[in-house]
């Protein structure tokens, strides 16, 4: 069974078309990059499936259960049980590395607060972020507030992992050195990964598949 199916989905906003029938499937435990300039409907697709937009038409199953379909979501996006990684990183800044994971365990009713806490200083240790738990944003460095970003989607043990371009602000060196971080991750943990990109190089280097996008529809072929 399936991770991720997607069956003719479709999304419009005011007259636009976002999203315009797109069927794919994701597997579990693979990484699938979806490939395409600005506009082709990437990020809409993660904001359907992890439940933040409702699909016009068309089903979404996670795990052989329908989620959503033709203009409902079915299930809520914290019953999801999905991990997210957004574009522009989404932190508080008056929050510090460990509140900002604890609200997520605390958000989803997860364990007393000694098991949120070890769950917690677990993943800050596998993101080389435990010495940096009382910082705030604004005190950390741009790949240390990518690692939050990451360690928050992964804190209350997510099967399915989106990402939505998380290294897009980095220097290309620092984009490496993150790729790596998150391949790493992957294999350690074994998660699903959708993972959206602009880059043809990056890409490749984080799909195991590769799904090419074009002016809102998946392309007529994906390769690799």
């Amino acid at each position: 069974m399936s991770a991720i199916e997607l069956g003719g989905v479709s999304k419009t906003y005011n007259g636009r078309i976002a999203v315009d029938q797109i069927s794919a499937c994701v597997e579990w435990g693979e990484r699938v990059a979806l490939l395409g300039p600005s506009g082709c409907g990437k990020t809409t697709v993660l904001r359907l499936i992890a439940g933040l937009e409702t699909p016009d038409l068309g089903t979404i199953s996670i795990d052989g259960r329908c989620v959503a379909a033709n203009g409902s979501n079915i299930v809520e996006p914290e019953r999801r049980r999905i991990g997210m990684v957004f574009q522009d990183l989404a932190l508080w800044p008056h929050l510090t590395v460990f509140q900002h994971l604890d609200l997520v365990l605390r958000f989803g009713s997860r364990g007393s607060v000694e098991e949120r806490s070890a769950r917690i200083r677990e993943i800050l240790q596998m993101v080389r972020l435990i010495e940096r738990a009382k910082a705030t944003p604004g005190e950390l460095s741009g790949g240390q507030q990518q690692r939050v970003a990451l360690a928050r989607a992964l804190v209350a043990f997510p099967k399915i992992v989106l990402m939505d371009e998380p290294l897009s602000s980095l220097d290309p060196e620092l984009r490496l050195d993150m790729q790596r971080e998150i391949l790493k991750l992957h294999a350690a943990i074994g998660f699903t990964l959708v993972y959206v990109t602009h880059r043809r190089e990056e890409a490749d280097e984080m799909g195991m598949r590769v799904i090419l996008m074009s002016s809102a529809r998946e392309a007529p072929r994906a390769y690799r």
